[in-house]
């Protein structure tokens, strides 16, 4: 009994270390973008390379992971994840140009693929169905705190050490998971993994490769010349194609029957364009902040950090506005709330600071709203034996999203066409700002279109009637 306590008290460990890592690095580097971008002497507009070398290759092993585990053990898959994401972090403290930089950070968007699917696994197989609620609540608190506290450390460790410390900040972290995991960690092989969907994989890693690195070369040079368009082409066509084979497949591994589930697809895509506009507005507001207003890094990260407290407290309240407003109405009102807030950072970018941080937490509280009440309703009838493939697709376009948004305000930036060491106009970032809420303009005009939820008191109301009988 006491071996299993130990047991249980690892996998939380190690769990929590390895997500905790891999959230955090998802808001540290933001921070950080202006001074890496000094240091190689690269325009703002190429820095979003950055972010979407990492987005892209984490979504793009999401799927594989979990077959992976299953395959080759989910002990010895989680601890490769965390060897390459801890490597990484390190190779990538030591790059020496941008090249280098964007290389190592896709190894380390391979390795957070691996982390989330596979540690869910070894949690959800440790710990039974009755413990997992009270499991849910102590394990959320660090996790949350990790994006929340990513722009104030990394501002801390970019104006009192250097930006290459973001990443090894990680090596601590990883190895100390790595000893315990090693330990403690039971290995778990699936008998019937299945085949491995080789064709799907193929084709989804080369057409988004090829589509985003087109569209984050246009920016880079300010315009399309015709490799770049020739290559967004066959990246376009090669993401036709995959669509094809994978309606064919027996058991693809990217499940696109999916989006037949009306609920499904229109959740899908209000959480793509509201991570699209979010990570959008994280990539071009601290860029703006530092290179246009002069602030410091840390000054921008205590800035952007009280959005990830307004998704804290969001989480916490949604579930009772959810119940009282309905999900139509809960969804158009809190997209309507985080455009106008957009709008207004868009605006005001330049006035008291305390006033954007007040904005910042607005847009944490609206968007946290929408995306908790997206992931919830999202799964409402998928049956119990897709809802795997289901919260995997979620997932996918969530992180499609964020690569988008960043990939489309890099984009505009780009536009300026300005020179390495020249700043961008503040102008030019209030349009990027702009573009931001676009993409919340399109979630709430798809929310308005939602039926399903329009008669959502009738249906509470028939629900008790039925349960009176």
């Amino acid at each position: 009994m006491n071996r299993e306590l130990h047991v249980k008290v690892a996998v939380c460990i190690v769990y929590v270390l390895a997500m905790f890592m891999s959230a955090l690095d998802s808001t540290i580097v933001n921070v950080a973008l202006p001074a890496i971008g000094g240091a190689f002497h690269v325009p703002p507009a190429a820095m979003g390379t950055i972010n979407i070398g990492y987005l892209i290759s984490l979504v793009m092993f999401l799927p594989v992971a979990g077959w992976m585990g299953d395959r080759f053990g989910t002990k010895r898959i989680f601890l490769l994840a965390l060897s390459i994401f801890t490597l990484a972090s390190a190779l990538c403290g030591l790059s020496q140009n941008m090249n280098m930089l964007n290389l190592f950070r896709i190894f380390q968007g391979v390795g957070a693929g691996f982390i989330t699917p596979v540690g869910m696994a070894i949690l959800f197989r440790t710990f039974t169905h009755e413990e997992r609620p009270k499991l849910s609540r102590m394990l959320i608190v660090p996790i949350a705190l990790a994006p929340a506290l990513g722009p104030v450390i990394g501002g801390f460790l970019v104006d009192m050490l250097s930006w290459r410390w973001i990443f090894y900040l990680n090596i601590p972290i990883g190895l100390f998971a790595l000893c315990i995991g090693k330990v403690y960690l039971a290995e778990h092989v699936e008998p019937e993994a299945g085949k491995f969907d080789y064709k799907g994989f193929i084709l989804s890693l080369t057409g988004f490769f090829l589509s985003v690195y087109a569209l984050a070369q246009a920016a880079l040079k300010g315009g399309a010349s015709p490799g770049i368009l020739m290559s967004g082409l066959v990246g376009l066509c090669l993401l036709a194609l995959l669509i094809i084979v994978e309606l064919y497949v027996e058991k693809p591994m990217i499940d696109l029957r999916l989006f037949k589930d009306n609920m499904f697809r229109t959740m899908s895509l209000i959480g793509l364009c509201s991570a699209a506009g979010l990570l959008g507005m994280l990539y071009a507001f601290p860029l703006m902040y530092q290179n246009v207003l002069h602030m410091s890094a840390l000054h921008t990260g205590l800035t952007t950090f009280l959005e990830a407290v307004g998704l804290m407290v969001a989480s916490q309240l949604m579930p009772w506005t959810l119940q009282r407003l309905g999900l139509q109405r809960l969804l158009v009102y809190s997209l309507m709330g985080a455009i106008t807030v957009f709008i207004l950072i868009t605006l005001f970018v330049a006035s008291n600071p305390w006033l954007l941080r007040l904005f910042m937490f607005g847009v944490g509280f609206f968007l946290g709203q929408t995306v908790g009440a997206a992931q919830i309703s999202a799964f409402k009838y998928i049956k119990p034996a897709s809802m795997a493939r289901a919260t995997t697709l979620f997932q996918m376009e969530n992180r499609l999203g964020s690569v988008l948004g960043v990939a489309i305000l890099a984009s505009i930036l780009g536009t300026q066409n300005t020179p390495a060491g020249e700043p961008v106009q503040l102008l030019t970032y209030q349009y990027a700002l702009f573009g931001a809420a676009i993409f919340l303009v399109v979630a709430c005009l798809i929310a308005f279109r939602l039926k399903d939820s329009t008669d959502h008191g009738l249906r509470l109301k028939m629900d008790r009637a039925e349960r009176a009988e």
